[in-house]
């Protein structure tokens, strides 16, 4: 069996983490899958997906820091929608991440959270969950 959701998020602004855990699991619920997997999708080239840790807000601030570094905005960039360093950040992120379904709900670490991740806002963008398993 196979269900796949569809839900929407707005980002404020540039390098923003939103958690999308609760709207992940209520795609979870709503498919009345109980053991499989959970393929969560962002289809965009400048805002990506990612599992990381839920505690203290520093982390996606830290990361987001980090990212910066590896991808400074730069004046050589030839992308003329001036966002290049935002495809990059979204390349070493990834538009997927692959969970596992068990008792119906997400099987995640005591810590961890699905981050929607925006480098390109603000905007409004689309997330896409395929749940499948019996």
């Amino acid at each position: 069996m196979t269900e796949l959701n569809e839900f929407s998020v707005r980002s404020r602004g540039r390098n923003e983490w939103i958690d999308v855990t609760g709207d992940v699991r209520r795609a979870v619920a709503d498919s009345g899958i109980k053991e499989g997997i959970c393929v969560v999708f962002v289809p965009h080239t400048t805002a990506a997906v990612t599992l990381n840790e839920n505690a203290d807000p520093d982390v996606g601030r830290d990361v987001n820091l980090q990212l910066s570094a590896i991808s400074p905005d730069r004046p050589e960039f030839r992308h003329s929608e001036g966002n290049s360093d935002a495809h990059v950040k979204t390349s070493l992120v990834g538009p997927s991440v692959t969970l596992i379904v068990s008792g119906g709900d997400l099987l995640l670490g005591t810590w961890q959270a699905v981050w929607f991740t925006e480098f390109d806002g603000p905007r409004t963008r689309k997330i896409l969950v395929r749940v499948l398993g019996e």
